[in-house]
């Protein structure tokens, strides 16, 4: 009997939702989980921005505009190994993986058809249909709806029929925010079950005193 068990490793990755029925149409899991992820905001304060206001530091205007960068590495080797239980991989290398990812950033060849026919029918005015909504998920207390702002691949390596058995995939995802979903929508509502979790886990960090920052009191 072993002594130690291993944790059960989840892995990062990105849910795609109906944007009406809300129904999962695909999930996308992260082959091996990133060693860095890096996040940057841009603060929505009022004023102060080159207009001649003042600034208003106490006055927020919106949720801050969060970016999300990270690096994923997609590795057909193992699969390899097994050519017996992985036929797609033999077939095709990593190539449905990427497809998928691709799938993200472009319109499906139906939506395309169908605004080639309303062009050619002559109609007026073309709306371009609404993307499905994206999640990243990273772990259970970070699941937020995002947008992929920049996308790019590296294909670093190749079989005997040139598909991709090993690639580099970098992913910029923005969060979307009740400024850009609203509050009824099923990705607004997301938005602010996330806002909530990351303040209940500011609460958890306990309270500094003016002792250790150096001070007896405030100026």
């Amino acid at each position: 009997m072993s002594l130690t068990a291993s944790p059960k490793l989840i892995k990062g990755g990105l849910v795609v939702l109906d944007v009406t029925t809300g129904a999962i149409k695909r999930t996308i899991a992260l082959q091996y989980n990133p060693d860095t992820l890096s996040r940057s905001y841009q603060v929505q304060g009022v004023g102060g921005e080159g207009g001649g206001d003042r600034a208003q530091p106490f006055r927020l205007k919106g949720p801050a505009i969060e970016t999300i960068k990270l690096d994923a590495e997609i590795d057909a080797t193992d699969a390899l190994e097994h050519p017996e239980q992985n036929a797609n991989a033999v077939a095709f290398g990593i190539a449905p993986q990427l497809a998928a990812l691709e799938g993200l950033v472009n319109p499906t060849s139906a939506d395309l058809q169908a605004l080639g026919a309303q062009s050619q029918s002559g109609t007026l005015e073309i709306i371009p249909p609404e993307a499905p909504l994206t999640l990243f998920i990273w772990s259970a207390s970070r699941v937020v709806p995002v947008r992929v702002t920049d996308f790019s691949i590296t294909e670093e390596a190749f079989d005997a029929a040139l598909n991709p058995i090993r690639a580099k995939v970098s992913l910029s995802l923005r969060v979307m925010t009740t400024d850009d979903l609203g509050f009824v929508s099923r990705g607004g509502a997301m938005f602010l079950n996330h806002l909530r979790t990351r303040e209940t886990l500011a609460g958890k960090t306990g309270a500094a005193s003016l002792q250790t920052l150096g001070l007896t009191g405030l100026p």
